[in-house]
């Protein structure tokens, strides 16, 4: 699985045919673009993964297409199960690898240390979005594999047996779904996966979509004291998640949950929705009987407008100490412009500007929802809703008080949703206080 709570930058990308294409460039302090030489890129390389799951599948597939193109260039794979802790002791050395994921856990300072300049942001932005990750000094240093959107993922044919034949738009009518689902259909309503506990933690990546503001998580929520108080985007949010457990919306014994079953279910109309990443869609849809059967929805809203947000998942560079940059170079622009893994495996959106949009979204086109970057937070404000989160041991990122919303709904604890929100607020203001004060 992959999440990230990662913010792109200023450039916000919308649902509509006028993404315009650039060009990239080659600085003389960085490895040749393909055709960009006079020379065809030659050599032996190592790309390190995260993807298990596919090394021995589809990226082998990917290594005879690229050598279609790139004839004498040998690609070999390694696949790292647990890709930041491991990815992180072999950078211990030279030897990690010539083309791999930027580990996110690496300081962006650090960043020239152990990767190679892909360019200058002024001339690579013309042709990608996405970049502002891993920008050192004005230059690009990694391209996103894939541009997330997070939301609600369902099964067609069971909202189809419920009633619906569009998805519902309010939070009312999504609740309303949910229970027609449960009355009209043997499908689990709405699958929290509370026991493997990290699925909890995407719902707080679609707070942008509940608060309908862009602005609202990164430049908002760290100038307020009500951050979890009634009609507040936070209290909306998990006010969903909380009604669906005490109306019986959910699995019957959450405590039981299985990742792996549960797409299954998903894909087989067992279930008939998750809130979930937009990288889990490509996993869902390869296990379907009917891969048309799996679709996104915004995640209900109350607000005026509708926003998807969008983050950069992991960002693929070059190992500086590479022997074959050109070969390297050539294997990531290939990767991200030719391959299809963006929009494929990757479930996202390809972070090329022009790129075709995924078919799942095209539905959307044309219509009031809008695919946006999250306003970046003010130089004043960097880092401070994780410093305000971490003093008041919240975890907006974590499954804790998720799961103890989950336990109050189903009655195995005594709270109420009032009282959980209300004490989640109270350590907020503390926190931002003593937080603010220390800035």
């Amino acid at each position: 699985m992959k999440t990230s709570k990662s913010i792109l930058g200023l450039v916000a990308l919308t649902l509509t045919a006028s993404l315009f294409a650039g060009c990239s460039s080659k600085e003389s302090d960085t490895p040749a673009a393909p055709g960009a030489a006079d020379s065809t890129p030659k050599g032996e390389i190592t790309v390190i993964t995260q993807r298990t799951d596919i090394v021995d599948t589809v990226f082998q597939d990917y290594a005879k297409k690229f050598n279609e193109k790139y004839p004498d260039i040998q690609v070999n794979f390694e696949a790292l199960a647990n890709y930041e802790d491991q990815i992180k002791i072999r950078m211990n050395t030279s030897d990690y690898g010539d083309v791999l994921l930027l580990p996110t856990s690496i300081p962006l300072a650090d960043t020239p240390t152990f990767f190679e300049p892909l360019g200058s942001m002024e001339e690579m932005s013309k042709q990608y979005d996405g970049l502002e990750e891993r920008e050192v000094d004005g230059k690009a240093y990694g391209l996103p594999i894939t541009i997330n959107y997070s939301g609600v993922i369902y099964n067609k044919s069971v909202f189809d047996k419920a009633g619906y034949s569009e998805p519902p738009k309010t939070i009312e009518e999504f609740m309303q779904a949910l229970q027609a689902i449960k009355d009209k259909t043997d499908a689990v309503p709405l699958y929290t996966n509370y026991a493997a506990g990290w699925p909890l933690t995407q719902w707080e990546a679609v707070l942008t979509t509940v608060a309908g503001d862009k602005e609202y998580v990164n430049v908002k929520q760290p100038s307020t004291d009500d951050n979890f108080v009634p009609g507040a985007p936070h209290y909306d949010l998990y006010k969903v998640m909380y009604d669906a457990a005490k109306n019986g919306l959910i699995e019957e014994d959450p405590t039981t949950t299985d990742w792996e079953s549960s797409k299954a279910d998903l894909a087989n109309g067992k279930i008939g929705t998750m809130v979930l990443g937009s990288w889990a869609i490509g996993q869902i849809k390869a296990i379907a009987p009917n891969p048309d059967d799996i679709a996104f929805m915004p995640f209900p809203t109350n607000a005026k407008e509708r926003i998807v947000p969008l983050a950069d998942d992991y960002t693929l560079g070059i190992n500086v100490n590479s022997e074959n940059k050109e070969a390297a170079r050539a294997w990531v622009d290939w990767f991200i412009n030719e391959s299809g893994y963006p929009t494929t495996e990757g479930g996202g959106i390809s972070p090329v500007k022009g790129a075709e949009l995924p078919e799942i979204l095209k539905q959307f086109e044309g219509t009031d929802v809008k695919f946006e970057t999250q306003t970046p937070a003010e130089e004043k404000q960097k880092g401070l809703v994780d410093k305000i989160d971490k003093d008041a041991e919240i975890g907006l990122w974590q499954p804790d008080f998720k799961k103890i919303i989950i336990e109050a709904g189903i009655g195995n604890r005594p709270e109420s949703y009032d009282d959980i929100m209300k004490g989640l607020n109270d350590a907020w203001v503390k926190s931002r206080a003593k937080v603010g004060a220390a800035e």
